[in-house]
C-alpha cells in the first residue's frame, strides 16, 4: 500500500491522501578534478563557482533541501558556508572513474526520504531559480521521470573518416548544395549539461526503464559550461551578464561602508623616527570610491574605537579620499541601525566591506557584501563577493566595480541586452 502510495506519487498523479515528495537538489563535486584542480570552488567573478548554483538552488523556493556530494574538505567548508548540507560520498565513487549514477545512486540509499532528486551541475553558474522552478514542474505536475537541460546550436555536423581511404565527409543535417541561412534553420537540441532531474524510481532502475522524459530547452546565454583553464574567463563574462547575482540583484545600493583597517589598508602601520604613524593607501581604491561617489553612493569609512591608528590619521585619510568618517565601538547592527536612521537608508540599500570575524553580524545584514581576498572572515560567511585582490592593493575598488556593474543592471528592463537569439 505505501509503495503504491510513493509510486502515485512519483508518477505526477497527487493523491491528497499521500505526503509531499520530497524534491532534493543534488550538486557532485568531488575533489579531483583533473581539467581545473578544484574547480568548483575556484572563484568565478568573485563567487566560488559551486556557490552560483547553489544561490539558484536555495532560492528556487521548490526544492526542500539542497545537498552537495563531495569527498574533500574544503569542497565541503564551502558547501556549508553557503547553505548547503554535506553528503560525504563514499571511496567506492569518488574515483575518476565513478559515474554520476553511481553517485546519486550512493546518496539515495542514505537519504530514504528523497523522492525526486535534482542533479545540478557545478559547472553550469548561469542556472537561475525558474530554470530549476519550471523543469521541476515536469516532473510533479507533468508525470515526466526524467528531465535534462539542452540548448538549441545551429552547427552542421560532418562524420568523421578514415583520411588514408580518401572517402568524401557526410553530413547528417546538412546538403551542401542548399546550405540554409540560419534564419531559416531551427537548429538542433543538444544536451548543455546544466541539470538532470528524475524520479527516485528512475534512478533505483538504473535509468533503464524511462517511461516518460522530456527535454527542457534553455535559452543559448545561460548555457556555459566550464571544463578546462580556457572556459573560465569566457565564463566569467558570460556569468557577469546572464548570471543570477540573488535577491539583492535588484536593490539600489545608497551607502557603500568601508573598514579602513583590513580593506583600506593591509593591517601595516609604518612609525617615523619622529613617532609619527603612516599608512599606504592604494591610489586604485581611491579611485573607486571616487567612482561611488560620482554615481551619487555616499561612502563612509569605518573605524574601531580601539583602533591601533590615531584618529587624526584616519581623519586625514578620510579627508584625503574625501568621504566620511564614522568611530563604532562594538562592531555591531544597532550601531549601524543608528548610522543608518540618519542616512535615511535600509539595509538592503547599503553595502558594507569588511575583513575580521567582529565584522560578520553587518556583512550578514547588509544588501551586499564583499570581503578582501584575503579577510580571515571569508571562511565564516558567504560573501556575494570575494575579490581577487588583497587588503590595500586594489580591493576596495575591485569592489567598488561590482557594486556599479550591479546597480547598472538592476536599472535596466527584464530584456535589457537586446539580444539577436536568432543569431546568438
Amino acid at each position: 500500500m505505501e509503495s503504491n502510495m510513493i509510486d502515485e506519487v512519483i508518477s505526477g498523479v497527487c493523491d491528497p491522501s499521500a505526503r509531499k515528495p520530497h524534491r532534493a537538489a543534488l550538486i557532485l563535486a568531488r575533489g579531483g578534478s583533473k581539467g581545473i584542480p578544484l574547480k568548483n570552488i575556484k572563484n568565478l567573478a568573485g563567487v566560488p563557482l559551486i556557490a552560483w548554483v547553489l544561490r539558484a538552488a536555495l532560492d528556487s523556493e521548490v526544492v526542500d533541501s539542497v545537498w552537495v556530494s563531495t569527498d574533500h574538505d574544503e569542497i565541503e567548508r564551502v558547501a556549508r558556508v553557503w547553505g548547503a548540507k554535506v553528503h560525504r560520498r563514499s571511496p567506492e565513487v569518488s574515483k575518476d572513474s565513478s559515474s554520476s549514477l553511481e553517485t546519486i545512486q550512493e546518496f539515495i540509499r542514505v537519504r530514504p526520504e528523497v523522492d525526486i532528486v535534482c542533479h545540478i551541475q557545478a559547472t553550469s553558474p548561469c542556472l537561475h531559480p525558474h530554470h530549476i522552478r519550471e523543469a521541476l514542474q515536469m516532473i510533479t505536475e507533468q508525470g515526466c521521470d526524467y528531465v535534462f537541460s539542452v540548448v538549441r546550436r545551429h552547427q552542421f555536423r560532418w562524420e568523421e573518416v578514415d583520411k588514408k581511404d580518401g572517402s568524401n565527409p557526410t553530413s547528417p543535417n546538412l546538403d551542401v548544395a542548399r546550405r540554409p541561412r540560419r534564419q531559416d534553420w531551427h537548429g538542433e537540441l543538444y544536451e548543455n549539461g546544466s541539470f538532470y532531474f528524475s524520479t527516485r524510481k528512475a534512478l533505483e532502475n538504473g535509468l533503464k526503464q524511462l517511461e516518460k522524459m522530456a527535454y527542457y530547452e534553455m535559452l543559448p546565454e545561460y548555457s556555459v559550461d566550464i571544463d578546462v583553464d580556457i572556459d573560465w574567463p569566457v565564463a566569467e563574462q558570460r556569468v557577469l551578464r546572464f548570471g543570477y547575482f540573488g535577491r539583492e540583484e535588484k536593490a539600489a545600493v545608497r551607502l557603500f561602508l568601508c573598514k579602513v583597517s583590513g580593506c583600506l589598508t593591509n593591517g601595516q602601520i609604518f612609525t617615523s623616527v619622529s613617532g609619527e604613524d603612516h599608512v599606504a593607501i592604494n591610489a586604485r581604491d581611491v579611485a573607486g570610491i571616487q567612482m561611488l561617489q560620482r554615481d551619487n553612493i555616499e561612502v563612509i569609512l569605518i573605524s574601531n574605537i580601539n583602533e591601533p591608528l590615531s584618529r587624526g590619521l584616519l581623519e586625514k585619510v578620510a579627508q584625503l579620499i574625501g568621504c566620511g568618517l564614522q568611530f563604532v565601538e562594538h562592531q555591531n547592527g544597532f550601531e549601524m541601525e543608528m548610522l543608518m536612521m540618519e542616512k535615511k537608508v535600509c539595509w538592503d540599500e547599503v553595502a558594507f566591506m569588511g575583513s575580521e570575524s567582529e565584522d560578520r553580524e553587518i556583512l550578514s545584514q547588509v544588501g551586499l557584501n564583499g570581503v578582501p581576498s584575503d579577510a580571515p572572515v571569508a571562511d565564516l560567511i558567504a560573501a556575494k563577493y570575494m575579490c581577487q585582490r588583497p587588503a590595500g592593493n586594489g580591493a576596495v575598488r575591485e569592489f567598488a566595480e561590482y557594486i556599479l556593474m550591479l546597480k547598472k543592471k538592476s536599472l535596466m528592463p527584464v530584456h535589457q541586452e537586446n539580444i539577436d537569439r536568432a543569431n546568438f
